[in-house]
């Protein structure tokens, strides 16, 4: 899933490949998609292209007085077309789900792998009009998002740290692999609750989130779009790499499954040495 570090850097390379552009057409191409239908996806047809802005894991692109709103959700992506095909693409085939076309050529699809089809599209006058923006908590990015702000969200929380990093209302941006390798940075259980940080460890976490993103931004910064994912899995250090040694301890990094997601972590780094066998029959680390 693209997550604040990729999100940032398409929204980078919008600005730089987009604004200013005239839309020409937009095509959706499968049902799921469009998840608003006033004002109409023609409405951006004629309309120059302006800024875009991120959300979280919401990209936000400015076209006239509209914005098309897009989340990539776990399997989409955004692949720019310096060319767009002159056949225009059938609906349902693959996994296009939406083209857009710019006047004098070029253009963009928004794509989505697998069978679960969550990618979201809205055209709205204003963000905040999107549910899931609405909701969004602050963005660990922002200029006043600093420490004290950082540790009254964990203050009182009683859930486990994984999943208070992971939830959009109360951090915007963060997902499964960056909070991972936020912990791991930190040095902390994913079971550890939230509650039960003393102010020390309160002050390496959020010195883990910072530090974690800004690299991950520096890292995917000017990389092209279709780069942004092997740019990101050359960066982790714990996510996805189950059964190799930590770059950190050279002890082996573990995996906890989930229904439908897995933690990675390192037993020595994270848990004391203790391995976590599986979260549904493993004590919680403190």
């Amino acid at each position: 899933m693209p997550e604040l570090p990729e999100v940032e850097a398409l929204r980078e390379f919008l600005d730089e490949h987009l604004a200013g552009r005239v839309v020409e057409r937009v095509l959706p191409l499968a049902v799921s998609v469009l998840k608003t239908y006033d004002p109409p996806l023609s409405a951006l047809e004629g309309q120059a292209a302006g800024a875009t802005a991120r959300h979280g894991k919401f990209l936000a692109l400015r076209i006239g007085d509209l914005h098309l709103v897009t989340h990539l959700a776990r399997a989409g992506w955004l692949r720019w077309l310096d060319q767009v095909p002159e056949r225009p693409p059938g609906p349902g085939k693959g996994p296009l789900a939406l083209r857009l076309v710019l006047e004098g050529g070029g253009g963009f699809d928004l794509t989505e792998a697998g069978t679960q089809k969550r990618l979201a599209v809205y055209v709205v006058r204003d963000p905040q009009e999107v549910p899931g923006i609405a909701r969004l908590g602050p963005d660990p990015l922002a200029a006043d998002f600093d420490r004290e702000a950082f540790g009254a969200l964990l203050a009182g929380e009683r859930r486990q740290i994984k999943g208070v990093l992971r939830d959009q209302s109360v951090i915007a941006g963060i997902g499964n692999a960056y909070s991972d390798e936020i912990l791991h940075h930190a040095k902390v259980s994913p079971f550890k609750l939230a509650a039960a940080f003393d102010e020390v460890q309160v002050d390496h976490l959020y010195e883990a989130v910072q530090e974690t993103l800004r690299s991950a931004v520096e890292r995917a910064h000017g990389v092209a779009a279709g780069r942004l994912k092997a740019e990101k899995k050359s960066g982790l250090r714990v996510h996805g790499r189950a059964g190799e040694p930590c770059p950190v301890c050279g002890d082996t990094v573990r995996s906890v499954s989930f229904a439908d997601s897995s933690l990675q972590y390192c037993p020595t780094c994270q848990t004391g040495g203790k391995p976590l066998a599986d979260r549904r029959l493993s004590k919680l680390l403190k």
